[in-house]
């Protein structure tokens, strides 16, 4: 009996002993006690505050915000020649493209987009975003520093507002509606201070023509939100604002928008704050080596209000029976369509689609002439191979717009103008003239053809973090229906992806060591 006992331990010893040493180095490589927080100091706390309402030079009677402006740099030198080295106010960037290697400016300027197809020409609609006053035409003088608007990136009052369709003034007493009254200067240049969420979602949230249309996760909730909405900026949570990441030195913000930048500079990192191993778990800190932390803490983005994925200039144009412009919209009363625009698709708690993004990318720029379908308007870079590319999750927006059947180009389109006779599409819905003026303005050529093309544009979605009990799961990529990853097909994923030969070789593997195993535990007990 003594003798079987012997045997037995020494079976279970050979058998189980290696697979206990395995568990327990596992479970203890990865397990730890407390998870890694960041320390966060924000802005509003290390920022020197200054009571402005005891400045003379603010206590002047104010008529005009230009003369606002003056006052500011008379005591802020040298702001001003900051500020207009930035692309906030030149809106474009020198840029060496992805492919060609060519270098280039590109920037809102003089890009192409798949929302309202180009700024450039539309002035009076798309400049209300830029940080000057009056950028009406080709005569705008990007060198007189009274024409930067201070007020709208430092109003801390909420009274200041830039008007529609002014090219970037706030109201007059000319133009002063119900909506948009008149600003009292020596009130809002009184009570001013660092950037806050209003100052930069007045464009940054509304671009594309309303809120969270363009980008996805860029909204007016993030005003004031929950942690359900964003970890970050939820008042109940951190309650950080733009500019604890987006942080500023010289005026130039860090950060840039991949709709109209190219190189992989003056980024910002999630590791900047929470490091390359944030979970404290060797399995998932393994995973941003080629995984960004969007991927899995964004799972869903347009938490709240929804953001449009498809907009068809092709359709735009129809009219009523009376003669009059139409508006449709959709069950959750969102545009579904507008004379002037087209038809839109909604959508809101959108999945993104994934990537993989090295941090460049590409663009069709005027005059390039497309060679395939659906025409990129930007293009990230990356690829699996690429040591420095990450799966990324991204908005897709999806359309139609004009092109030259001819030049293979897209076409510049005017789109705006106070009043109707001036040829812009969005009073007369004529195509033909709208395009020919905006092809002029723009100085391109034009066959005198046009007709719609298929376009995409890409943008990785940044915001909008969820809470880590809500991130991904692992099972919702490593499976093999409904992977989150189904489109990334140059590597092989566990879980999602078969292979029969890399199963005979796991199973070629287990019997082997089985055998092992199984051998050595005989040798010992017939020993």
């Amino acid at each position: 009996m003594k003798n079987f006992f012997e045997k037995f331990i020494s079976l279970f010893i050979a058998l189980l002993l290696p697979m206990l040493v395995v568990f327990l180095t596992i479970y203890f490589g990865i397990q730890r006690d407390e998870p890694h927080k960041a320390e966060i100091e924000l802005k509003a706390d290390r920022t020197k505050k200054s009571d402005h309402s005891e400045f003379k030079v603010l206590q002047q009677n104010f008529t005009n915000p230009k003369q606002v402006t003056a006052a500011c740099i008379s005591c802020h030198n040298q702001r001003d020649e900051q500020i207009m080295k930035t692309p906030h106010w030149t809106w474009e960037r020198e840029h060496k493209l992805l492919g060609t290697g060519k270098v280039t400016k590109i920037g809102k300027k003089n890009i192409h987009n798949n929302f309202c197809t180009g700024a450039v020409g539309n002035n009076g609609s798309c400049m209300r975003c830029h940080i000057g006053y009056g950028w009406e035409d080709k005569n705008f003088d990007f060198n007189d520093p009274t024409n930067v608007d201070c007020l709208v990136c430092h109003d801390k009052t909420g009274t200041y507002f830039k008007q529609k369709s002014m090219a970037g003034w706030p109201a007059t007493t000319e133009t002063a509606d119900e909506e948009f009254k008149v600003p009292d200067y020596n009130y809002i240049s009184q009570n001013v201070g660092a950037s806050g969420r209003e100052n930069c979602g007045v464009c940054h949230f509304h671009g594309g023509g309303g809120n969270n249309v363009k980008h996805g996760d860029l909204e007016q909730e993030l005003v004031n939100t929950t942690k359900k909405v964003d970890v970050h900026m939820a008042a109940e949570g951190t309650n950080m604002t733009c500019i604890d990441c987006h942080t500023t030195k010289d005026h130039n913000i860090m950060g840039r928008s991949y709709s109209v930048s190219a190189e992989n500079t003056n980024r910002i990192y999630c590791s900047d704050c929470h490091t390359n191993t944030p979970h404290n778990d060797k399995v998932l800190d393994y995973h941003t080596r080629k995984i960004a932390c969007q991927t899995c803490h964004i799972p869903v983005y347009a938490k709240k209000n929804a953001t449009s994925m498809y907009w068809d200039w092709s359709v735009a144009g129809r009219k009523d029976e009376n003669g009059g412009k139409i508006k449709e919209y959709d069950a959750d009363h969102n545009y579904s369509y507008l004379s002037i625009k087209g038809h839109f698709v909604f959508d809101n708690n959108v999945i993104p689609e994934y990537k993989w993004f090295n941090g460049t990318a590409n663009h069709f720029l005027p005059g390039d002439k497309y060679s395939e379908l659906p025409v990129k308007i930007n293009e990230l870079g990356g690829k699996y191979a690429d040591s420095t590319s990450q799966i990324w999750p991204v908005k897709v927006h999806r359309g139609k717009q004009a092109f030259d059947p001819v030049s293979k180009e897209i076409l510049s389109v005017k789109l705006f103008a106070h009043k109707q006779g001036e040829g812009a599409f969005w009073e007369d819905l004529d195509w033909e003239e709208a395009i020919r003026q905006g092809m002029e303005y723009n100085e391109r050529e034009w066959s005198g053809k046009y007709e719609f093309i298929a376009t995409e544009a890409t943008w990785p979605i940044n915001h909008m973090v969820s809470e880590k009990e809500n991130s991904l799961k692992c099972t919702q990529c490593h499976t093999r229906e409904g992977s989150r990853l189904a489109g990334l097909t140059d590597f092989y994923l566990p879980g999602r992806d078969y292979s029969k030969w890399i199963d005979y070789f796991g199973f070629f593997i287990i019997i082997i060591s089985l055998i092992g195993v199984i051998t050595h535990a005989t040798f010992r007990i017939i020993r």
